[in-house]
């Protein structure tokens, strides 16, 4: 199985039937899931130096708050609406950033990779790490406290949430 295959077992296995489950829409390598007010989106990006041996990729998991959205019916937002950008390492703990399927740039898959190992692993980053924490995500103030303190996002979160007149002050 080359390592792209693999990818798409593991998409296929596993991320897509949870993130259903879960009440995400998708469209391609991008899951949104509706909060009301803005988007919890997940967006699956690969690499441009990937090849059938060799595959690297990251999350950018985020906001998307809907007044802002580009889309103006607002039904499906893409990873440019994010308010909040972030990569998967955000929502990892320090045990979590890199280990053998991960680096500083994100997930290695090769074709040397155990399939169902590699599959363990993202289970549990995103069983035990990321998704809890989305889920926690339930109105724009939880939006502030998870990460109105982060430089530059959780800024960004702010002026625009004010400039919008989302909260009430």
């Amino acid at each position: 199985m080359t390592a792209k295959e693999k990818q798409t077992e593991f998409i296929k296995t596993y991320l897509k039937p949870t993130l259903k489950n879960l009440g995400y829409q998708t469209s391609g390598q991008t899951w949104w899931k509706d909060k009301g007010d803005f988007f919890i989106l997940i967006n699956l990006q690969n690499f441009s130096w990937n090849s059938k041996v060799s595959v690297d990729f990251c999350f950018n998991i985020g906001v998307a708050l809907k007044a802002t959205m580009k889309d103006t019916d607002k039904k499906k937002p893409t990873v440019h609406d994010l308010t909040v950008y972030l990569r998967e390492s955000s929502y990892l703990p320090g045990s979590r950033q890199e280990y053998k399927f991960r680096n500083k740039t994100g997930y290695v898959l090769t074709e040397q990779v155990d399939t169902n190992d590699f599959i363990t692993e993202l289970k549990s980053d995103f069983g035990n790490h990321i998704l809890p924490t989305l889920d926690k995500l339930n109105s724009l103030q939880n939006c502030v406290d998870k990460f109105g303190d982060i430089t530059f996002w959780g800024d960004n979160l702010k002026r625009v949430i004010a400039e919008n007149k989302l909260l009430a002050q």
